[in-house]
């Protein structure tokens, strides 16, 4: 499989460090609000990911934090703490927010078919490896403290802005508008490991450390995470565009400086879901969620089709009417999925040339809008109804349209009518069978029930008499 890796801007290979085993990390959500649909693009388009890989053939040991700590705006500790104020905002403490959250984020993901990770750690749960991490970094020279917090020295990498977007005069903290300059830092692209004097003096979590009572800074939980439930070499490391910098560059510098190898192989980001007004985010106070797209009378699956449509590294603008038009186009798919009849076996040998080709799509920078065009041609073919059915479940491993589920609650309402027209006539052979099982004729008996499996007509015998139903 080959993506493109924004380490270096080019679509590479993806060469697992361990063959046949992909170690994968996704930078999980800050559980204060319900996550909005952009956020969802990204945990999706990773979904996919993982299970085109899963398709392919490997093992994939997937990772995910859930940020439960506070998580300010900038390294400069200011900003707000998005954690404190979410539980002031809903008189909850900070862990009951944080757990309520998280219970929301993983409702919506199985609204849109998105597996749960392997692994999944709440940062609250890791303050002893963060501290190890920190106090390995200090030990190193990587790392000093300064005004009762610990700090990240960037002076001594030899290259800090790693991501081939990135640069120094555009990106460093301390010179963006309106960010405040920290007197702590040595330099103004340092960043904060271990918080013990910040601004937040509410702050609900604070936890014993060798340098005081504090918390963790933002970057150090997903390094020390990665590195202890997937090993000192990671494979592929995603999230939204908008983490690359600083987030990702500064994992990068600290898991480097402590495991003192490179880290992390290919970098895969995915780009902003946006709409007429840019991009859409909690903190602008967006409220897209997916229950929002539930009221209105939308199925989330519409919206991870209308996702699919689209490439993972094109900015991708949302409105309603698009919407609309990916909600249109699920209703064909399955409707013609529906009308595929059911008798008969696939010939695998006859689908494997359009595995292929959905592998080689998915094997191209993951290009799901390309993988939908070969659904769409299979369906088109002479191949038969069964092999078609087949290759639906087999494409749906990676798509997660539950397009063959759909398909059969279109079905349902036809098979009903169908049971209202044919039911004296079931119900006279289920007589006439009563009569010949009385009469010890069993093999009329037998031919009755034969006769109305041809119909597709399920016989149950119970004490209370003999029921029926229309399968197929």
């Amino acid at each position: 499989m080959q993506l493109t890796n924004t380490l270096t801007m080019k679509k590479e290979e993806v060469i697992p460090h361990q063959p046949g085993i992909i170690k994968m990390y996704t930078c999980g959500p800050t559980v204060y609000g319900y996550a909005h649909i952009g956020n969802l693009r990204s945990y999706l388009m990773e979904d996919v990911l993982e299970k085109a890989l899963r398709y392919e053939g490997y093992q994939v040991d997937r990772a995910m934090n859930i940020t439960d700590v506070g998580h300010l705006t900038s390294d400069a500790d200011t900003g707000e703490d998005k954690m404190l104020k979410g539980a002031k905002r809903e008189h909850k403490s900070v862990l009951e927010l944080a757990a309520f959250y998280t219970e929301a984020f993983f409702a919506d993901c199985q609204k849109l078919n998105i597996r749960r990770p392997d692994i999944v750690v709440p940062a609250t749960g890791c303050i002893s490896d963060f501290i190890e991490m920190v106090s390995a970094l200090l030990e190193k020279g990587f790392a000093y403290q300064a005004g009762g917090n610990v700090y990240f020295d960037t002076s001594r990498l030899e290259t800090y802005y790693v991501f081939g977007n990135q640069n120094a005069e555009d990106l460093a903290v301390g010179v963006r508008e309106g960010v405040e300059s920290d007197e702590n830092k040595r330099n103004k692209t340092d960043f904060v490991l271990w918080f013990t004097k910040s601004k937040f003096e509410d702050q609900e979590l604070k936890w014993e450390s060798p340098w005081g009572l504090g918390y963790p800074g933002w970057h150090i939980e997903c390094s020390a995470i990665s590195v202890k439930h997937l090993g000192e070499y990671l494979d592929i490391h995603c999230g939204g565009i908008d983490n690359a910098f600083p987030h990702h560059t500064n994992e990068i510098a600290q898991s480097e400086a402590y495991l003192g190898h490179p880290w992390c192989a290919h970098w895969f980001h995915i780009l902003h879901l946006t709409d007429a007004s840019g991009k859409i985010s909690k903190s602008k106070g967006a409220k897209l969620t997916v229950s929002l797209l539930e009221e209105k009378g939308y199925d989330p699956l519409c919206y991870r089709l209308f996702c699919l449509q689209s490439h993972y590294r094109k900015p991708l603008v949302f409105s309603f009417e698009s919407l609309d038009n990916a909600v249109s186009a699920y209703q064909k798919l399955t409707a013609r999925i529906a009308a595929l009849g059911k008798d008969g076996e696939p010939d695998l040998e006859a689908a494997k040339p359009w595995q292929e080709k959905f592998k080689a799509a998915l094997a191209n920078d993951l290009n799901t809008s390309q993988a939908l065009t070969v659904v769409y041609d299979m369906l088109k073919s002479d191949l038969s109804d069964a092999g078609k059915r087949f290759l639906i479940l087999d494409f749906d491993q990676v798509l997660s349209l539950d397009l063959l589920g759909a398909a059969d609650r279109l079905a349902q309402p036809a098979r009903e009518e169908v049971a209202s027209e044919l039911a004296a006539e079931i119900q006279a052979l289920i007589e006439k069978r009563a009569e010949a099982k009385k009469a010890r004729d069993w093999a009329t008996a037998d031919a009755i029930r034969d006769e109305l499996a041809a119909k597709h007509v399920v016989l149950k015998d119970t004490p209370q008499g003999t029921e029926w139903r229309l399968e197929g």
